[in-house]
């Protein structure tokens, strides 16, 4: 018998971020989570994505939970694995363009913090909009991994991702990550994927999709087949649905071929059982709603991820217009050639699926124009992969002169200001870069803390958010 080749796949396990921002809204603490990180230290993952996303927004928002304490905490408990952060490229952790110098020091203070890895994407796959938090995230000793948001469309064709991959590397990136963000990659188009991307850079590829449609496992198990270097999982408890595949199936389906990953299933077992009560917690409480936990083959029929899916549902359910729903469905994408044909990423899936709405709602297409349509109209958000539709241009924005430039070109450096404003409340250096993403959220955060470490009741404390919980 001829002896294997080993060609092992690694493994990024998301438990500490994406998979309870997808099924649970990033609702779960950092107490839930630091006791198991010893036993996830011992696992070998190639790194554990803990960090970005809507984690920060989340923790001080809803769990009066400081982001980068949280952080501090899980580097102090990762004594040999990699931690790894999603960073929205110019928009860091928020929902528009920020300067180059909040960029920059972001990155910095993410890595000085304890992350190795720094996951970069950009909602339009607009590399100009990546290449600061590159550059930042290089000059300051961490990996830059640059994250393709995966979409299809007439532009989408394999020398596009052949072409972006190519420039990519030019870049200096350290990998690249294939993000499925809708669960629209299906497993033959992995294969053809993953063999073009292999062709036109020496860069690992990751594969990165949600369960959401149903075919994740199988087009993991056909990426890798195809090259694809690292997977990103979910230990099981908070696997499947709108989260990632379960860790400790892909453990299994590859065990003993030439891809065996060598990790211990005892061990995931342990981790399991210890994330399965906190699973169980969130259902009875209705955070952990078990709609998210199935298939949604709409998903796939609509090529609109399932959160936008959701989001429209609510949409029009507060419209009292739910019999659109399907009239709605169909628009969108009709909005989204008129806009570019961008990947639906955030914030380019609320815009589409809002406009969407608005153009089904008014029984005229463009009556009303959200102010983030103009915004991208307007090349505020950057470049598309397509021309937008002139007679939209015209009717929405009239004879604006669009930015051609990289957006953030325009804006004025920020630091300096931000400090200023947050000087009265300022007790750590990353405090600025709170309140420069959420101002708000961060001022009700800091008299939150302030009222904690002067010992007064909380229910007393001048916290304006209702969205905390007292």
């Amino acid at each position: 018998m001829a002896e294997i080749v080993k060609k092992p796949v690694q493994i990024v396990d998301t438990i500490l971020r994406d998979a309870h921002q997808s099924l649970i809204a990033t609702r779960m603490t950092t107490e839930e989570m630091l006791p198991i990180v010893p036993k996830l230290d011992e696992v070998g993952y190639k790194a554990v994505e803990c960090w970005g996303g809507a984690t920060f927004d989340a923790a001080l928002r809803f769990l009066h939970e400081d982001p980068w304490d949280r952080l501090r905490k899980f580097r102090e408990g990762f004594k040999k694995t990699k931690l790894q952060m999603l960073f929205r490229g110019q928009n860091i952790l928020g929902y528009k363009p920020y300067p180059d110098d909040v960029v920059d020091y972001f990155c910095k203070k993410s890595i000085d913090n304890g992350i190795n890895v720094i996951r970069i994407f950009d909602c339009l796959n607009d590399l100009r909009n990546l290449k600061t938090a590159v550059d930042a995230t290089k000059q300051y000793g961490a990996e830059a991994q640059i994250a393709l948001s995966y979409t299809l469309g007439d532009a989408y064709t394999m020398e596009y991702w052949m072409d972006i991959a190519r420039r990519i590397e030019d870049m200096g990136a350290d990998s690249i990550c294939i993000k499925d963000m809708a669960g629209l990659l299906v497993p033959t188009a992995a294969t053809e994927l993953v063999t073009s991307l292999k062709a036109a850079t020496k860069l690992p590829i990751e594969l990165h999709t949600h369960y959401t449609s149903g075919v994740a496992a199988m087009t993991y198990m056909k990426a890798v087949e195809a090259g694809c270097d690292i997977i990103d999982t979910a230990i099981s408890p908070f696997a499947l649905g709108t989260s990632q595949p379960a860790t400790e199936v892909m453990v299994q389906a590859f065990k003993g071929t030439e891809y065996d990953t060598g990790l211990d299933l005892n061990l995931l077992a342990e981790i399991a059982d210890y994330f399965r009560p906190i699973r169980d917690k969130y259902l009875e409480n209705g955070t952990l709603n078990p709609l998210n936990m199935g298939v949604n083959i709409k998903t796939l029929q609509y090529q609109v991820p399932g959160g936008m899916l959701s989001n429209l549902t609510s949409q029009l359910a507060q419209q009292g217009a739910e019999d659109k729903f399907y009239d709605v469905l169909e628009e969108v994408p009709r909005v989204r050639k008129d806009l570019g044909e961008p990947p639906l990423v955030t914030p380019s899936s609320q815009i589409v699926g809002t406009q969407a709405v608005m153009n089904v709602l008014a029984g005229e297409r463009y009556k009303m124009v959200t102010k983030e349509t103009k915004d991208i109209l307007s090349g505020k958000y950057g470049k598309c992969v397509k021309p937008f539709n002139p007679e939209v241009v015209k009717k929405c924005i009239g004879d604006v002169e669009p930015i051609t430039c990289r957006p953030a070109d325009l804006l004025e450096p920020g630091l300096e200001a931000f400090e200023k404003e947050v000087a009265p409340y300022k007790k750590q250096d990353e405090d600025v870069l709170t309140y420069a993403l959420f101002p708000q959220v961060a001022i009700d955060y800091f008299k939150y803390r302030d009222a904690q470490d002067t010992g007064v009741d909380v229910k007393s404390a001048d916290t304006e958010n209702k969205a905390y919980p007292v």
